[in-house]
């Protein structure tokens, strides 16, 4: 498709816009924690590691479930990405980080935490955010409990560094990493 390059970064855009929407629609600033610091860009970039080592687990011992994902990557993800240039991806894989982490973080997790309020209010928010984020990722049930894991992991990361840049980096870095792999570095099984 030639245009999904185009189509791809203005969708992973929109969720940028629909999070300062929703935002203002729940009362809940989207990037009220997000600031550059050197140290937490650093830790980002570390904390890079874990979904992408559980990401090449996946891919290189697909058994049970995982090889439905698998077979999905291979016959609908790579031939969209394919004619991606390194850029068109770092842009999407960008877009895709900032958008779904403006949303899921900035304003899903935080506008929960505040309704429930005490001291289990984060922890729930944190639950239910990443319960939310494995659902709008649910190509196969499995990969909704793969992405619901992520979900948890990032949202950690934000409650533990209240710095919205940390789960950004890290999810940006992530999507980058993992489509330049499929695409760009790892043998072709399709044509």
């Amino acid at each position: 498709m030639k245009n999904f390059p185009l189509m791809a970064a203005a969708f992973e855009g929109s969720l940028v816009a629909l999070a300062i929407v929703l935002g203002w629609l729940l009362g809940v600033e989207p990037l009220a924690t997000f600031r550059f610091e050197p140290y937490d860009a650093a830790l980002a970039l570390a904390a890079t590691l874990p979904p992408l080592t559980l990401f090449w687990v996946c891919v290189k011992y697909p058994f049970g479930p995982l090889k439905q994902i698998a077979q999905l990557i291979d016959e609908m993800v790579v031939p969209l990405f394919r004619e991606c240039g390194l850029i068109q991806l770092a842009v999407i894989a960008a877009l895709a980080g900032l958008g779904e982490e403006m949303i899921f973080r900035g304003v899903v997790q935080t506008a929960l935490a505040e309704w429930l309020g005490g001291e289990t209010g984060p922890i729930t928010a944190l639950a239910i955010s990443a319960v939310l984020f494995g659902m709008l990722h649910a190509v196969t049930p499995t990969y909704a409990l793969l992405a619901a894991i992520i979900g948890l992991y990032l949202g950690w990361l934000w409650m533990e560094m209240d710095n919205l840049l940390v789960p950004v980096v890290v999810h940006g870095l992530y999507d980058f990493a993992a489509l330049t792999y499929l695409v760009k570095t790892r043998p072709n099984k399709a044509p």
